[in-house]
């Protein structure tokens, strides 16, 4: 099967109509609380067991319907993948990074966002792990029906949050942790935006920017993906594997460096080999980042399935834990099944629901070629090992986004300031009264200079404009002209409006199914 991007293959996995997708959900969903009611051996309540493992599956079919699109999305927009691709690779690497790397034991109370020793006792702390699964599961269901990228961990974090305050009130929440979750709505995507936006500039100005673009390539391209598998290396070793081996960054990067050093010695002669066939121009240079780019995104897959399954496992894991010891842990252990119902519906949801956000994320915020996939990918591993080391609270899913934002406000900046320059050309030609054939070729001496002389050249025209200078009113008129939103504002504004809302507005439901559901067992 052809996993790159190919316009005559189907769009979707499934393709099929929306009702057979909601069935074939609902389907997992049930089998997943009968499989529990089977599975639980030992514990008090077979049928709140039950009830927690189908909605921790409904939970688990949200995340693949929502946060795996920052995985793949890239890959996607960029069309080194086509969607069946990108869903096939995501779902395979995303059930076996939280079956093989998910771990075995699993924090109860996620961020420690509340005190678990204000709990009053283990039915108490059963409602409310079962209230924030819901409400986060009901949440990330809008925001991908809206079409808006949300933090998975941020949806749980709200829903532990409102339940925890609705059992015990304001003094159970950890508020200086909210406050670091709350400063990590900045903290990614700025981060994201900025690492995804520097290695563009970089890939601009050592390949794209040059006349010989291919042996450019050459050079740049053998290095880069050296630098690729060092960051993801660490990136693996340090979170993905994290459950299974765990090591400090200086080894874990020592251990990168290695595997880079291998593969840029491997990677060097097949890019030489490539880029001998290819023409000078941007689109060839492109195609030299399809491999890499698939390459991120099974690893992204595998990484974020060793660590987010747990937000849909987790408080499955309290509940079970509570309901076969009657006390509340800090720490429960995680049973096989569960781990199975959280890595096989997060691969089910994505396969069923992912298209959606993968769209949103690939192509509707702004245009992606390889080179600016490669750089989002690239963002998504650097900054959380920077973020890791300096205890800085991220979220993959703000990185992501913030890195695909990130490049195209760079693109935008960029193309904005090229066309006044030419711009500025043609004003200065028709002031210092040239003709339209020197106009012309002035302008295409600038189109084809690599970056160096074109310094040389708006030297050159600076210095002329002395005679000549451009007005404060022409150049206004100018900006105004040339001005190009390559960036879509109604994404963005969506975007941010769901990142900000999504703690508030899953710890107010969380809360108010907290209630519903203490009510519905004082009834019993």
């Amino acid at each position: 099967m052809d996993l790159t991007n190919n316009p005559k293959q189907e769009t979707t996995l499934w393709g099929g109509n929306e009702f057979i997708r909601i069935l074939l959900a609902l389907a997992f969903v049930f089998v997943s609380g009968f499989y529990a009611s089977w599975q639980g051996i030992g514990v008090s309540n077979l049928s709140i067991l039950a009830i927690a493992a189908a909605i921790g599956a409904y939970m688990a079919l949200n995340i693949g319907a929502n946060d795996v699109a920052n995985n793949v999305g890239p890959a996607v927009g960029s069309k080194a993948l086509s969607m069946t691709g990108a869903i096939l690779i995501a779902a395979v690497f995303e059930a076996a990074g939280a079956l093989i790397a998910g771990g075995s034991v699993v924090g109860t109370i996620k961020k420690g966002i509340i005190n678990p020793n204000a709990i009053a006792d283990a039915e108490t702390f059963i409602w409310i792990m079962m209230a924030a699964l819901l409400a986060g599961a009901i949440w990330l269901n809008l925001a991908t029906y809206l079409g808006a990228p949300v933090s998975t961990t941020h949806s749980i974090v709200g829903g532990v949050l409102g339940a925890g305050i609705a059992a015990g009130g304001w003094d159970i929440a950890n508020w200086s942790q909210l406050l670091a979750i709350v400063a990590s709505w900045v903290i990614s995507p700025v981060l994201g935006g900025v690492i995804a936006a520097l290695f563009l500039i970089y890939i601009k100005r050592s390949i794209t920017y040059k006349n010989d673009m291919i042996a450019a390539a050459k050079k740049t391209v053998p290095l880069l993906v050296g630098l690729m598998v060092w960051a993801f290396s660490t990136y693996l070793i340090m979170k993905g594997l994290k459950h299974l081996w765990k090591l400090d960054i200086i080894t874990a990067g020592l251990i990168g460096f290695a595997i880079a050093l291998t593969a840029y010695f491997i990677v060097r002669p097949m890019v030489d080999k490539a880029a001998a066939s290819l023409q000078n121009n941007k689109d060839a240079v492109n195609s030299l980042f399809t491999i890499p780019l698939i390459a991120s995104a099974a690893l992204l897959s595998f990484a974020h399935g060793a660590n987010d399954v747990a937000n849909s496992i987790g408080p499955l894991a309290a509940i079970n834990d509570a309901l076969m010891t009657g006390s509340v842990s800090s720490k429960a252990p995680i049973p096989l099944w569960i781990m199975a119902v959280g890595g096989i519906g997060i691969a089910i949801g994505l396969a069923l629901f992912g298209p959606k956000l993968i769209k949103a994320v690939g192509s509707e915020i702004t245009e992606l070629d390889k080179t600016r996939a490669f750089c989002v990918a690239m963002a998504a591993a650097i900054t959380v090992i920077i973020a890791s080391q300096l205890g800085l609270p991220v979220s993959s899913t703000h990185i992501a986004v913030g890195g695909i934002f990130g490049v195209g406000f760079l693109r935008e900046y960029l193309k904005q300031s090229y066309d006044k320059k030419i711009a500025a050309i043609i004003k200065h030609s028709q002031n210092a009264g040239l003709g339209v054939d020197e106009t012309q070729a002035f302008v295409k001496r600038f189109t084809e200079a690599d970056v160096d002389q074109k310094r040389l050249i708006l030297k050159e025209l600076k210095a002329a404009r002395a005679d000549s200078p451009i007005s404060k009113e022409e150049r206004k008129g100018l900006k105004k002209a040339t001005k190009k939103e390559l960036v879509k504002r109604s994404a963005l504004i969506r975007i941010a409006a769901a990142w900000v809302i999504t703690v508030p507005a899953s710890a107010l439901l969380s809360a108010m199914l907290f209630y519903m559901l203490l009510g519905f067992s004082v009834s019993r």
